[in-house]
């Protein structure tokens, strides 16, 4: 077995080494012409703005990486201009490049390219609370919320407002947090030590309405000292979102000029959408990744301008030294090779493109999932029945070629280590019962899971009746019938499936994520009995099953094939890494 490399040991061998469309304030939401709105004679206002970067930052020229986006403020200052650089939250955290520091090298980069204020997107917290507060503070610039509370004390963990006078105007930002980021983070990290009351809230409502007076607040704050107010918010326009949107916060609110939003990963030049008071408010997201960098323009007529910006040839030195020392060293860690496959492995649909790993059995979920379950059946030598991975877990397609560590983690990011519980039979219906409630929608479900050991049906035409709290977290059983039918649990002693029974106790293993720290919501395994915990980060579980992989060619590097996996050993397992669909673990009827 090779050695493998801990989170703590790399980072103390790191050391830390377009289109145009211009909208007018209170313009109809159709309006597609500048108008002219006088607020004296000012001078333009620029503000360039990023979101759900996701640590995409090895990337080349003219692509866009924050040493560009550095270079890009420079000009505008260099020419004597007024810019502001803003982040509306998703940073820290999604490739290798992000967790093996828990973000402290993004953070000492955003410094350095001169952000001048963010708001935290829901993966912020996903290194835990203390260092999602740790790494706000190491910022040189402040961060907003308008919505996340400290319930003891009472008030709020950020400021809500920050004010600017450039340009010959106050212009203040109103931050504001996703609730989504209790289950699409961890919801453990915002309770106590007992995990039994919530010490922050991330201010919401079954009907939006808290979210609304929290943002409306703020808003009414603002608009005292300024002459625009602008939303820096990680909400985004997804359906699944509701009524937590960017839309629908602008809905119920009034006197925004306009909004920049993330989480949604949405390529939003620019939309139109009325205020409560009737206003048209400019909606505007770059889509992810460094895909694009936005310009909202203030002009002297009280016109807002906004573009997408997807490339710049400048590059600013300092900034470009920090970034290249870093993925250098990253990849310097990770970039061992260690598998070959001539397989691509998916968490799209590769006939739509769309991420289907969040809805649907894919042959990259079955991998993961059979990862943990190989893990500890081979490696640690437990009898574990099933292994379950949420949707939102998995990150990345991966292309053939070669695998390295860095591969694993681009797929695996979070820094989640796996775990084994004993279970009933009724809390895994419960569990997928749950995971499913979305099926058949246009909804995504980063709590969809995919399982090894397992096979399961989703009748999607049967009406979803799990009971849920505000925040989506499971609260209880299905009331009518269940969706989620004929789980079968594979029997390694007779090679065979066999039907779930909701009275008998089975080993269960995923990652701590999901199975203790309430993550995507899954509190029906909330005081279940721990039978080995911290076993490995989830890219080395990955890693690790990979590597016992037959196959092995000249190089010495296992081959990824559905016959080279030691599960071809086991009689009647479904196992198909050929087909992107996977092995058909999953039925939606």
């Amino acid at each position: 077995m090779k050695q493998f490399i801990s989170r703590r040991s790399f980072i103390k061998a790191a050391g830390a080494a377009t289109a145009l469309t211009a909208v007018s304030v209170g313009a109809p939401a159709a309006f597609a012409e500048e108008t002219n709105c006088f607020f004296g004679d000012k001078a333009d206002v620029t503000i360039l703005y990023t979101n759900d970067v996701h640590t995409y930052i090895d990337k080349k020229s003219p692509e866009l990486t924050y040493a560009a986006i550095a270079a890009l403020k420079k000009s505008y200052q260099d020419a004597g201009k007024d810019v502001l650089l803003v982040d509306a939250g998703d940073h820290i955290q999604g490739t290798a490049y992000g967790s093996m520091d828990e973000g402290a090298s993004i953070i000492q980069l955003m410094n350095a390219a001169g952000y001048d204020v963010a708001t935290p997107g829901n993966h912020e917290f996903d290194y835990g609370m203390a260092r999602a507060k740790e790494a706000m503070a190491e910022a040189d610039f402040p961060y907003l919320s308008s919505n996340w509370v400290n319930l003891p004390l009472g008030n709020r963990v950020l400021p809500d407002v920050k004010y600017f006078t450039i340009g010959g105007r106050v212009i203040a930002f109103v931050g504001i947090t996703t609730p989504e980021t209790f289950t699409k983070s961890t919801p453990a990290y915002f309770m106590d030590k007992s995990q039994k009351r919530y010490i922050y809230d991330i201010l919401g409502g079954d009907d939006g309405q808290k979210l609304y007076k929290a943002v409306q607040k703020s808003i009414d704050k603002a608009k005292l000292l300024a002459d625009y107010v602008i939303g820096l918010g990680h909400l985004g326009v997804d359906p699944s979102s509701s009524p937590w949107t960017s839309r629908e916060v602008i809905q119920h609110t009034s006197g925004l000029d306009a909004f920049i939003d993330g989480h949604s990963h949405t390529k939003m030049e620019c939309e139109w959408v009325k205020d409560l008071s009737g206003k048209a408010v400019a909606l505007t997201q770059t889509g992810s990744y460094f895909a694009n960098v936005g310009e909202m323009t203030i002009k002297t007529d009280g016109s807002i301008a906004t573009r997408l910006i997807s490339s710049y040839e400048g590059s600013d030195s300092v900034v470009e030294g920090i970034q290249t020392a870093w993925v250098a060293s990253v990849d310097d860690m990770l970039g061992e090779k260690i598998a070959a496959s001539e397989i691509n492995f998916y968490v799209t649909d590769p006939e739509t493109g769309n991420r289907r790993i969040r809805t649907a059995e894919t042959n990259l979920g079955d991998f993961v999932a059979d990862g943990i379950y190989i893990y500890f059946n081979e490696v640690e030598q437990l009898h574990c029945d099933i292994a379950i991975m949420n949707g939102g877990g998995i990150r990345a397609d991966v292309n053939a070629g070669y695998w390295t560590f860095k591969t694993c983690k681009q797929v695996s990011p979070f820094g989640n280590v796996a775990c084994l519980m004993s279970v009933t039979g009724k809390q895994i219906q419960d569990a997928l019962e749950f995971a499913a409630r979305f099926a058949g929608t246009e909804k995504e479900n980063g709590g969809f899971l995919h399982v090894a050991g397992a096979s399961y049906e989703i009748h999607a035409d049967i009406p979803n009746t799990v009971q849920t709290d505000e925040k989506n977290v499971w609260i209880g059983s299905a009331t009518g019938t269940p969706r989620v039918q004929n789980v079968k649990i594979y029997n390694k002693a007779s090679g065979t499936y066999e039907p779930l029974d909701e009275s008998k106790t089975y080993a269960l293993a995923g990652m701590n994520y999901t199975l203790r720290n309430l993550g995507d919501g899954f509190a029906m395994f909330d005081g279940a009995e721990l039978i080995k915990d911290y076993v490995s980060e989830d890219y080395l579980v990955m890693s690790t099953y990979a590597m016992t992989f037959g196959g092995v060619d000249a190089e010495g590097l296992p081959h990824l094939t559905t016959a080279n996996s030691p599960l071809a050993d086991y009689p009647g397992y479904l196992l198909n890494y050929e087909d992107p669909y996977g092995a058909g673990r999953i039925s939606i009827l």
